[in-house]
């Protein structure tokens, strides 16, 4: 199981929810597969003059019930079959937040590290060259994802509306509030994710504010997760942090704003003063309540998960579990928040900017605050409901809620 790629799991995780909900055949199938995907070679000219070719990719996975929604990802490691499980995986996550929108994701391959920003300028636009025909606000819009910016974001917009000939803000989120981007939207992954673990409090019966926690991959959402505990919660105590290059321990508890000011400084959180060296792979294992992995993909598997400690693991990286490892951590007892319900603050803010774009009104940090808090406990209610009644765990829960959904606008329409 563990030697799946990101897009096997993602089905196997469907088929399951199918076969829990007794899901028909042609349904089920339908489910299983994008029903759009592209690829595109794109040539930049770099900083030495020469030409470099990329590999660009987009993934519309199902939008019967409503455009398609996904960010995209720079990473030297993307490829095809990862794109598919992000897509499928917004797909449940729009349904699971009750959006009327459906899944996409895009990425490039390429080391977005070692480009300027210029480099970065003519590839975001010679991707949205490639792919302007498949997008717009109702039919696929894009967003950020791991090493995009709102920066990227704004060159991408920019060069749409040079494509169609007028404004356009509602195209791409994510983006600079200069150029019709939300409020809230730069913290909305985290903060979505502490609403989640606040609800998680409440079914477990742990004091929120006496909490112990730890963060693994201390990127944007990494980072407000920190600060946005202690503030959601009303305390808590951090203990560990880490990045791609090793992690921070101090049992005795880290403080958030100076961790994250260390990090943003000096680009590492190894070093921060007051603490120890921690790896990775041992802060999975802390005993603390609440773990949030905020990283890559697949770092709790079945060689790791009989180690796992915490209470609640908070998913605010995407699909940083695996089915056998699921399987193991239900078993213990541990509440497992899936990344398509645990991150899907961002995605929710990203629908609330379509909607301002769309008004051309706009609305303040508070609004778009108080609208994602009902949204996200609306969207934990029904899963926990569904996990109670099908008694199994969390993620299969919340399949359930989003299959449900998804076939029912399949259905609704005829396709099956």
């Amino acid at each position: 199981m563990s030697e799946m790629n990101p897009f096997q799991i993602a089905q196997h995780q469907l088929d399951m929810a199918a076969k829990k909900l007794g899901l028909d055949e042609a349904t089920h199938e339908l489910l299983r597969w994008p029903m759009r995907e592209f690829r595109f070679t794109l040539p930049v000219r770099m900083d030495n003059g020469k030409v470099k070719v990329f590999q660009g990719y987009r993934v519309q996975y199902n939008d019967a019930r409503g455009p398609n929604k996904g960010g995209i990802r720079w990473h030297p490691d993307e490829t095809i079959d990862t794109v598919r499980a992000l897509a499928a995986w917004m797909t449940w996550k729009t349904a699971v937040a009750d959006l009327p929108l459906g899944g996409g994701k895009g990425g490039v391959t390429c080391n977005p590290k070692e480009m300027s920003d210029g480099e970065k300028e003519r590839l975001a636009r010679a991707w949205m060259r490639a792919a302007a025909r498949e997008l717009g606000v109702h039919r696929d819009v894009p967003a950020p994802d791991v090493y995009t910016t709102p920066q990227i974001m704004a060159w991408m917009m920019d060069e749409y509306e040079h494509i169609v000939g007028h404004s356009h803000p509602g195209v791409i989120t994510g983006k600079p509030l200069a150029l019709g981007g939300s409020q809230g939207r730069h913290d909305a992954t985290a903060r979505g994710g502490v609403y989640c673990v606040r609800e998680a409090c409440k079914v477990k019966s742990i004091d929120p504010s006496k909490c112990t926690y730890a963060i693994q991959g201390f990127g944007n959402a990494g980072q407000y997760a920190a600060t946005l505990h202690r503030e959601i919660l009303g305390g808590g105590k951090l203990v560990a942090v880490s990045d791609s290059s090793g992690g921070v321990i101090n049992r005795g508890g880290i403080d958030p704003e100076r961790v994250v000011a260390h990090k943003l400084e000096t680009g590492k959180v190894a070093g921060f003063p007051g603490t120890e060296p921690i790896t990775n792979e041992a802060l999975l294992e802390l005993d603390v309540d609440v773990l949030y992995p905020s990283a890559l993909e697949g770092v709790i598997t079945g060689k790791n998960a009989k180690n796992i400690k915490c209470k609640i693991s908070c998913e605010l990286a995407n699909g940083p579990t695996t089915p056998e490892a699921d399987d193991i951590l239900f078993g213990k007892g541990v509440m497992v928040l899936p990344d398509f319900l645990a991150n899907s603050g961002g995605v929710t803010v990203s629908y609330f900017e379509q909607v301002q774009n769309t008004y051309n009104y706009y609305w303040s940090r508070d609004d778009v605050n108080q609208q994602l808090d009902r949204k996200i406990t609306d969207a934990f209610t029904a899963v926990h409901k569904m996990q109670q009644q099908a008694k199994t765990h969390m993620r299969l829960a919340a399949y359930m809620v989003s299959v449900t959904r998804v076939a029912e606008a399949c259905k609704l329409r005829g396709w099956v």
